[in-house]
């Protein structure tokens, strides 16, 4: 065996090991992943500022706090809203069955043939609800607790909210030592093609944060003038989580368009405000999906729809949450070696059959 397929075949094997022992440690991975997606993504920020004379370790120390800031302010305007549409849930569960009743049933009933009847008295509801709100509450809190104790989602949490800021912090302060580290231990006669392989991902990158990051700033804004325009109450909140959270594919859209919709029904003035949540989120998946998204990250990606959702099952699977974080940035990195190695096929004697 020659030196550049002994070479070669040590490298695969190292990254099929590399993969299996990712695979292994995937429950553990969360706040590293976090950390490494958050590093990519505010180094050059970071660089551009120590490059104006400030240490590179106080210029992580002002990103982190931007960061921690921009996330603070994310959250207080984001409690008010779960915590009043909740109580007001209980409190108008009985009249928004009444309105189910009243207006939904009949219309099922007409014209899908469908007989829908809730049988609860909305008095009745009310009453049991008044009587027994303390023990609700109760209730719903101990099932919290022992739902946190029997499983590792406090654990999780607890872990990834300690060890995600220290590790951004090292990621941060040692990007520049770390890529030349790993630019070192690349051989030597393949380093030059390795390092324009890395760039060429690096531009895709870069190319589609950006872009992703534009078409979320746009939608937020789109979202919380539509809805405050339609009279739909917590417009502000609602607008800046569905936007905000475009970047996780389906979930985020899904996510807002449900809590929305949860509250234009718990004002109970009719089907207006419902029909306005309707429209609002469907004019928006619109510009996203054909406005937006292709004229601002555009096709640089070139993924097919399928290889989305594959992608996003694939490493939901592989690392959870933040799994599906990665799964568009890492496919469309993916995609550069693919093409590499595809042009490569086309060039080789084995495709034209040449001697």
């Amino acid at each position: 065996m020659t030196a550049d397929r002994l070479q070669a075949a040590f490298w695969i094997g190292l990254g099929i090991a590399l993969a299996w022992l990712l695979t292994l440690l995937s429950p553990i991975l969360a706040p590293f992943l976090l950390a490494a997606i958050l590093a990519y993504i505010c180094n050059p920020l970071v660089t551009r500022i120590a490059g104006r004379g400030l240490p590179r370790v106080a210029a992580v120390l002002l990103m982190m706090a931007l960061l921690g800031g921009l996330l603070t302010i994310f959250l207080l305007s984001l409690l008010p809203l779960f915590r009043e549409e909740t109580q007001q849930l209980l409190e108008r569960l009985p009249d928004l069955l009444n309105l189910l009743n009243e207006d939904l049933a009949p219309w099922l009933y007409q014209h899908f043939g469908v007989h829908i009847k809730i049988r609860l008295a909305p008095a009745d509801l009310r009453q049991l609800l008044t009587e027994h709100w303390d023990s609700v509450q109760s209730l719903l809190g101990k099932l919290a607790l022992s739902a946190a104790d029997g499983g590792q989602m406090l654990l999780q949490i607890a872990s990834t909210l300690l060890l995600a800021p220290i590790a951004l912090f090292y990621l941060l302060r040692d990007w520049p030592t770390l890529l030349q580290h790993a630019e070192r231990l690349l051989p030597r006669h393949r380093a030059p093609q390795i390092v324009a392989m890395a760039q060429e991902v690096d531009a895709v990158l870069a190319q589609f944060l950006r872009g992703q990051l534009l078409v979320m700033l746009l939608l937020a804004v789109y979202y919380c003038a539509a809805l405050a325009l339609a009279d739909i109450d917590y417009a502000l909140p609602l607008g800046l989580l569905t936007g905000l959270l475009v970047f996780i594919p389906y979930l985020g859209f899904a996510s807002g368009f449900v809590l929305a919709l949860l509250v234009a029904l718990l004002q109970l003035n009719g089907w207006g405000p419902v029909i306005a949540v309707l429209a609002v989120y469907g004019i928006g998946q619109i510009v996203e999906s054909f406005l937006f998204t292709p004229l601002l990250v555009g096709e640089r990606i070139g993924l097919h729809p399928l290889a989305v959702i594959f992608a996003l099952l694939a490493f939901g699977q592989l690392f959870g949450f933040f799994g599906v974080l990665l799964a568009l940035p890492a496919s469309a990195a993916l995609l550069v070696g693919v093409r590499r190695l595809h042009a490569a096929y086309l060039g080789s004697r084995f495709y034209t059959g040449e001697p």
